[in-house]
């Protein structure tokens, strides 16, 4: 019987500044979801063009996954995450200039940056937190890491709605008809309203880089992991060549899509769906949805204690599609009501996709989890799609139609594992 208790003392301080990363990019995340609404108005862009906002963002997770992992295996966890907090604080910094400039094509860059950052973060932060106690007690303490993710994201819908959307809008036509020293002042302050919030999470973000960096964490989060050759060549090899994992694989590409997409575009529905909904009521929906997201994962985590993991997943993937299809078919609050609670049955998604594909992987587990972290490019081209479907369609409300069908390849992975079983 191991008597070591969930947390070692000596570990506790190193457990909590990792935890805070999840809180700490889940801000980033969703913060994303207010600038495609603002980089829209500011620069007057297409839904296509607003939803590059996503596409620069996710292509980072997918171009700096696996170097992630290489990273990681060969100078450890702590130096991972510290290489992960500085691209992270660097793109935020880049936020600045990119305002000054009012340059559209210098904020994707600094997207790109900062979710590089969040790629070299997701894929230690979960197998350290699983690493800094014993084995029977690591889902555990992942589940309480996991529950600050949307804690990060409420945090960064509300930074945003309140201090970068000024609640001012003008059609393209007004926009026109402005004089020339009017829409330069006009620009100017829209551009300039998101340097002061990327320019505090900057500094705080290396600030928490510098406090990880001076504090003594145990020698499984310094050292190099020889014995799991994570990241070799045939690893990843050995799990292209499993079926499970490709679909699983799949699934989460789709997934993050579907979530993404819904989100990103909540506002911009609201707004279309209703006629004359104010930009901020638009983004207090988005609120409304991830505090029904974040109930919807410790609602999840309980009734996987009477359901089995994947039986839930397929009940929440059938749930997730037919209210985008309700979003599709409806419009107007209905709709809006719609996508609001399909947030509830996106909660278990990511990690149970994660959890199932990574199951009985042993020493391929975080060479696997750089691939499900690459995954996440979804989030980079459903909202081009659904962006692209809106513009052909002249309506957002159609593009909910992306989401429903991702929702469907969830389902089919889910099914797919319960027949494995």
């Amino acid at each position: 019987m191991n008597d070591e208790p969930p947390l070692p003392k000596a570990r506790l301080l190193p457990f909590v500044l990792i935890v805070a990363l999840f809180f700490l990019w889940g801000i980033a995340n969703n913060l994303n979801d207010i600038l495609i609404a603002h980089f829209k108005k500011l620069f007057v862009l297409g839904d296509l063009q607003a939803g590059l906002v996503q596409s620069a963002f996710y292509l980072g997770y997918f171009c700096l996954a696996i170097p992630a992992a290489l990273f990681m295996r060969a100078y450890g966890y702590r130096a991972a995450v510290l290489l992960g907090l500085c691209f992270y604080g660097a793109g935020a910094l880049l936020f600045w200039p990119a305002a000054s400039l009012q340059s559209y094509p210098f904020f994707l860059a600094a997207l790109f940056v900062i979710a590089s950052g969040l790629s070299f973060l997701e894929t230690s932060a979960n197998p350290l937190i699983a690493r800094l106690g014993p084995p029977e007690t690591a889902a555990r303490r992942l589940n309480l890491a996991q529950a600050f993710n949307p804690l990060g994201s409420i945090t960064g819908i509300v930074i945003g709605s309140q201090f970068i959307l000024s609640g001012v809008a003008h059609s393209p036509a007004e926009i026109a008809a402005m004089a020339p020293d009017v829409l330069a002042q006009w620009r100017a302050g829209e551009a300039a309203a998101v340097q002061v919030p990327y320019l505090l999470i900057g500094l705080g973000v290396l600030a928490w880089a510098v406090l990880i960096r001076l504090t003594a964490f145990p020698a499984i989060a310094t050292q190099r992991d020889v014995e799991e050759d994570v990241g070799a060549l045939d690893d990843f090899r050995a799990l292209l060549r499993d079926r499970r994992v490709l679909l699983g694989i799949l699934a989460q590409f789709f997934y993050v899509g579907a979530q993404v997409g819904v989100w990103s575009f909540l506002i911009r529905y609201a707004e279309m769906a209703v006629p004359g909904t104010p930009e901020r009521v638009a983004a207090g929906y988005l609120t409304i949805s991830l505090v029904t997201f974040m109930a919807g994962r410790f609602v999840g985590s309980a009734l996987m204690g009477v359901v089995r993991a994947p039986s839930l997943l397929a009940i929440f993937a059938v749930a997730g599609a037919l209210l985008c299809l309700v979003a599709t078919i409806s419009g107007g609050m209905i709709g809006i009501v719609a996508l609001i609670v399909s947030s509830f049955f996106m909660s278990i998604m990511y990690p149970t996709i994660f959890a199932e594909t990574v199951d009985g992987l042993g020493a391929r587990t975080k060479s696997a989890a750089a691939l499900l972290v690459m995954a996440i490019i979804g989030g980079a081209v459903f909202p081009a799609v659904m962006g692209f479907v809106s513009d052909r369609t002249g309506s957002m409300v159609n593009a909910m139609a992306v989401p429903a069908c991702c929702f469907l390849v969830v389902l089919a992975f889910a099914l797919k594992v319960l027949k494995a079983a």
